[in-house]
């Protein structure tokens, strides 16, 4: 749904920053630039031919191993995750990601250095409103082979908890949480990746490590460091004093928080999550959390989100005293029958207006349209639908009275039903961005029974009367 009381954001300026991969030690600048309003956030290859686009889409992850891995057309971003949940964490709704490599920069292991290079770049406000996906019910995606598990629950705002348990000695059972996602930077934007010993082992055997050093990776030691063991992370990380700190992990940093990989868990199911393409309000709870059951449950929220929009009904109560009734309406319009197609307007706002029509065997257009399969015609159910648009239009101006509402563009008109006598029309219309000039920019919808019937965007300007 549209939240009408928050604006989307981007940048204010375009900010890099260098440093290597993690999988591929390879050295990479990185650069956030603006983006237009509804875009949402996609990496650019500038270093590939063409410049191709790989928008932050859940559909587009190929692998979740190491990090989550997406790829269009042949073409890849490798673990996405940290950059991901720094915008999200910020509140930023479009950014474009410059990358002349796969990956963007490990930095620390965390998001911290994003956070901080967008911070320096600055937030500006943008004119269309925020796309938010409002929880209604319990939702939820589940592992079986691991137990992994995520759910969401209706809350009246972004919140999320993680809960892992890695059934070792050194790292139990750890716990995270925020309460909201402005706690992003303060909480978890600082909690770096971790690793266990036997995993570096086999990632250093692999070859599949070689940006790290033990500057962005928390290293739990779950196994005895063998004197080989020893020799292998001296030489992979060009350090002669290796050795195990009380906590269990290897001696390269001091943890930031006592529940640091909980925290970090926290941050890339922020990230993974990020890929739905909108904001959430709702509370997310993980088990034990991976990159594969979070991008997993990101498709199905993104696959549910995308049925519902295309088959949102609203629910409108057509017992109740309307906001105008026909004699309003003709105040307001200069429209008169047989051609003011809108009986009723339910409910008016600055953004938002619900008319109706009640289509009857009267009606003097179906004498001569299919009279002997009475069919309402299509351009009238947009012209029907225009009109209501044109109460909305008219409802900011003291006077509307004195103003004329014309139709400037009709883009994408689609019709799903035929519309017959007997039948009611609900119309309901939104503002797309807040009028300027004049112009009024809305997407509209009309239904009956429930069903929709046609859709179509729709551009206006209102025009005094005194200037025809």
């Amino acid at each position: 749904m549209t939240n009408l009381d928050i604006k989307q954001k981007t940048i204010a300026k375009e900010v890099s920053l260098s440093g290597v991969g993690l999988h591929t030690g390879k050295s990479v600048n990185m650069t956030f630039k603006p983006a237009p309003e509804n875009y949402g956030y996609a990496f650019v290859r500038i270093d590939l031919e063409g410049k191709p686009v790989i928008e932050a889409d859940a559909n587009y992850v190929v692998t979740t191993e190491r990090g989550t891995n997406l790829e269009k057309n042949g073409v890849n971003i490798n673990t996405s995750e940290h950059v991901l949940a720094a915008l999200v964490g910020l509140q930023i709704d479009n950014c474009i990601i410059e990358l002349d490599a796969s990956e963007p920069p490990i930095m620390d292991g965390s998001s911290k250095y994003f956070i901080e290079i967008l911070e320096t770049a600055g937030l500006i406000e943008q004119e269309a409103f925020v796309e938010e996906y409002v929880v209604k019910e319990i939702i939820s995606y589940k592992d079986e082979k691991t137990g992994s598990e995520i759910m969401i629950l209706p809350s009246e705002k972004y919140e999320l908890t993680t809960m892992v348990d890695f059934g070792t000695n050194v790292l139990g059972t750890q716990n995270a949480f925020i309460n909201e996602i402005s706690e992003f930077k303060k909480e978890i934007s600082d909690s770096r990746t971790f690793s266990f010993l036997h995993e570096i082992e086999m990632l250093l055997d692999h070859g599949l490590i070689k940006g790290g050093d033990l500057n962005n990776a928390i290293v739990y030691v779950d196994k005895e460091l063998s004197p080989e063991t020893m020799d292998k992370l001296r030489v992979a990380f060009d350090k002669d004093d290796i050795a195990v700190k009380p906590n269990g992990i290897l001696n390269n940093l001091t943890l930031n928080h006592p529940n640091e990989a909980a925290r970090h868990k926290l941050l890339d199911v922020i990230g993974d999550l990020g890929l739905i393409g909108t904001r959430i309000r709702g509370k997310i709870i993980a088990t034990k959390p991976g990159h594969y059951v979070n991008t997993q449950f990101a498709k199905k929220l993104s696959k549910i989100i995308k049925t519902e929009k295309r088959n949102k009904v609203p629910v409108f109560d057509l017992t109740k005293k309307p906001i105008k009734d026909v004699n309003a309406i003709m105040d307001i319009l200069p429209h008169r029958p047989p051609f003011l197609l809108v009986d009723k307007i339910l409910e008016l706002t600055d953004s938002h207006v619900v008319g109706l029509k009640n289509v009857s065997m009267n009606e003097p257009f179906f004498v001569g349209h299919f009279p002997g399969a009475p069919v309402m015609p299509g351009v009238l159910i947009v012209e029907a639908m225009a009109q209501a648009g044109g109460i909305l239009a008219l409802s900011v101006v003291p006077d509307p009275e004195n103003y004329l509402t014309f139709f400037l563009k009709m883009n994408n008109v689609k019709f799903k039903k035929q519309v017959i006598p007997g039948d009611t029309l609900i119309f309901d219309l939104v503002l797309d961005e807040p009028m300027r000039r004049g112009i009024c920019i809305m997407h509209g919808k009309a239904y009956v029974n429930g069903i929709l019937v046609a859709e179509a965007e729709l551009m206006a300007k209102i025009v005094k009367t005194k200037n025809l």
